[in-house]
């Protein structure tokens, strides 16, 4: 009851009387308003307290915009901040509200509308008294009063989040549940009755286990036209489930959520105030590791999986994301790299990112940078994809060759495992559809016929699902003509056929880069790449999804011989076969022939060895074993000083002609002795240019 007189009172003058009194009325929930009306009402009478304390009606405004808002923040009060601007304009010469956790259950805000209050010489009133925030001892009670209104909601939360958390260590807290669950009258949770709800969730749980993706999973129900059941997050309980397309997030929710591996949890998420936006109520929410729930009871009601199975699903969904850290690989993507994912630096340890050279960046690369881009450091090491790819694809296709026929059988049962399932499913959507419109005509028929107004509408409701049967039923023929059901004799032995040579089936043209990973992934956990231990190699260790680990030392290409892995055997070699008398372009013959190739991995040449030998002061091989030169070689051809002594000119002279073309001759490599050719017809003639050109320079003297 309010009182007759108000301590205080005196305290307000004509000026207070001049401005507008404003009443601030809030419940902190819906349900409070529905439920506590009494409290609402005591509210709405306040109006009759600013009228005894001298206020004409006309001057008296009532803020209820806060109805159903929690008084923790200003954030979304709106009445609040009309309140706080109407005082900052100086609108305002009273507020009055039932008490201080009406109007804020924060000090921050509570603070700044006495604050405000002191500073335009508005008062404030509660169901009391009436207070001037101006004075001291006013403005002290006033904070005292903020202080335990934020006190009670502290100590109002504590008590019902220790209740909560006791009930939920129970199991007894009720949760909303997802589709495919239900509640019982008796509160046991079970599977949903639904049978087309449970075996979508089955095909979804199915598909993920053989595509390892949730974006692969959301292809093939797309392929397939099949929606997902879902319950609504708004609206009145129980939820309904209704059917939506699926789409990434839609399959996430169901491959993390607990309760499809029988489990209760209580605590999954929290609220982080450092990353909450403003503006956004769930951007601060962040999901805890299942070992950090608080309550997590195992086989607590039936699940569609197991616990061991929704955690490896866990796992994998975490391998999935494109994050090159050690415990993530990223899902196979379409690029040539093979290893994508999988590769770990031999150094480090830090698994290794990809990335791809060249004009038109069609050479991948695998990176170990991790120093580069934290701290600023030298690249850890980079392997070339291309020719590492090609030696670990040769063993993993001869690793797979002793179970080819098994391969066969397994991919086959899989082929025809997933075709009942799709028939399944479509079976019980068509069964669905004619249930409804069974349905409809049932509650046609039992409509007085002289009721037009409700046979009507329940007509057109059943043309409706009628309409709704003939889609379903031609989305599935259309589906059935793209998706064959059951193999044929045919079908079946060419896909024996293909798992006889795994060979052919890497190497079709309908085999992706993504589907290769995916076999590389299948038998290899990870491949560890060293290529700094040893010059020009690359060593490789293959950890095999069996647990096997094998050590490999591939040959790389490099630029330039300092990093050539056999440059000293190459360098021997060559020694030895120019010490035995044989010319470059023997040389280079007798190296490709025993297997050596250049650093960029190609086929030698005479020019090349010639440029190994002066790299290496390898004097050049004299076909005679003597020197000077003879006048003749034994092939009839001659020498420079001989050519020049029978022409009668100079050696220098000899080498103008040559460059000129006026004489033939070649070298067996470069460095070597020339062999001029020199026909007996052709010596007088050239004799004669000789003393021509002679007596024209006489002459020109």
């Amino acid at each position: 009851m309010l009182m007759a007189t108000t301590p205080g009172e005196d305290r307000i003058t004509t000026a207070h009387r001049a401005k507008l009194t404003y009443i601030y009325v809030r419940q902190s929930s819906v349900a409070q308003v529905r439920q506590n009306q009494e409290s609402t009402e005591l509210q709405y009478r306040l109006v009759d307290r600013a009228l005894q304390l001298g206020w004409p009606r006309e001057r008296v405004q009532v803020i209820d915009e806060d109805l159903g808002r929690s008084g923790a923040t200003s954030d979304g009060r709106h009445g609040f901040q009309r309140l706080i601007a109407e005082i900052g304009l100086g609108h305002a010469g009273l507020v009055l509200s039932l008490d201080a956790s009406r109007l804020a259950r924060n000090n921050r805000d509570w603070y700044q509308l006495v604050e405000l209050c002191a500073l335009f010489g508005v008062l404030i009133a509660d169901g009391e008294r009436l207070f001037d925030p101006g004075a001291y001892h006013d403005r002290l009670l006033l904070g005292l009063s903020g202080i335990m209104s934020e006190a009670e909601l502290h100590q109002i939360k504590v008590r019902l989040h220790q209740g909560e958390r006791q009930k939920a260590a129970r199991g007894e807290l009720r949760q909303a549940l997802p589709a495919g669950l239900a509640q019982e009258r008796g509160g046991a949770i079970i599977l949903n009755p639904d049978e087309e709800v449970q075996a979508r969730l089955h095909l979804v749980f199915h598909l993920f286990h053989d595509l390892g993706s949730a974006h692969a999973v959301v292809r093939s129900l797309r392929r397939a036209g099949l929606e997902l059941p879902m319950r609504p997050l708004r609206g009145p309980a129980p939820h309904a489930v209704v059917w939506r397309p699926a789409d990434g997030s839609r399959v996430l929710s169901i491959l993390k959520n607990p309760g499809y591996a029988g489990a209760y949890v209580y605590g999954r998420h929290w609220q982080d105030p450092g990353r909450r936006r403003s503006g956004s109520p769930r951007s601060g929410t962040v999901t805890r590791a299942p070992e950090d729930w608080p309550v997590c009871l195992i086989d607590a009601h039936p699940g569609y999986i197991s616990w061991e199975e929704f955690m490896a699903n866990r796992k994998r969904l975490s391998d999935n994301i494109n994050r090159y850290e050690a415990n993530h690989r990223g899902a196979p993507r379409k690029g040539m790299a093979l290893l994508q994912g999988i590769a770990v630096c031999g150094r480090c340890g830090r698994r290794m990112t990809l990335g791809y050279s060249g004009p038109h960046g069609e050479y991948p690369v695998y990176r170990c940078c991790a120093d580069k881009s934290q701290r600023g450091d030298p690249t850890c090491q980079e392997v070339r994809a291309l020719p590492l790819d090609a030696e670990v694809e040769r063993l993993i296709l001869a690793a797979l060759a002793p179970d080819q026929v098994a391969l066969a059988v397994a991919a086959l049962g899989e082929i025809e495992e997933e075709a009942r399932l799709l028939e399944r499913q479509w079976a019980l959507k068509r069964e669905r559809a004619r249930y409804e419109a069974e349905r409809a005509r049932r509650q046609y028929d039992t409509v007085e016929p002289e009721n037009r107004l409700v046979a009507r509408s329940l007509e057109r409701g059943w043309e409706e699902r009628l309409r709704a049967v003939e889609q379903v039923e031609e989305e599935y023929e259309r589906w059935r003509r793209e998706q064959p059901l059951a193999l044929d004799d045919a079908g079946r032995a060419e896909i024996l056929a293909l798992g006889e040579s795994v060979d052919d089936v890497w190497h079709a043209p309908t085999t992706t880069a993504a589907d290769r990973k995916r076999i590389v992934r299948l038998v290899l956990q990870e491949a560890i790449l060293d290529q700094k231990r040893s010059p020009g190699r690359v060593l490789v260790r293959l950890v095999w999804q069996t647990g096997t680990v094998s050590d490999h030392d591939f040959r790389r290409t490099v630029h330039a011989y300092d990093n050539y892995a056999q440059a000293g055997e190459l360098e021997s070699r060559v020694r030895a076969l120019n010490a035995a008398g044989r010319i470059d372009a023997d040389i280079a013959a007798i190296l490709n022939a025993e297997g050596f190739l250049t650093p960029r991995g190609r086929t030698f040449g005479h020019h090349l060895i010639y440029l190994l030998r002066r790299k290496w002061g390898i004097a050049t091989v004299k076909i005679n074993g003597t020197d000077p030169n003879p006048m003749r070689w034994p092939d009839g051809t001659y020498s420079i000083q001989g050519a020049a002594e029978v022409l009668g000119i100079t050696g220098q002279t000899i080498f103008k002609w040559l460059k000129r073309g006026w004489l033939s001759g070649h070298q067996l490599a470069r460095g070597m002795p020339w062999q001029i050719t020199l026909d007996e017809e052709r010596i007088p003639e050239l004799r004669a240019l000789v003393r021509h050109t002679s007596l024209s320079r006489r002459k020109a003297s």
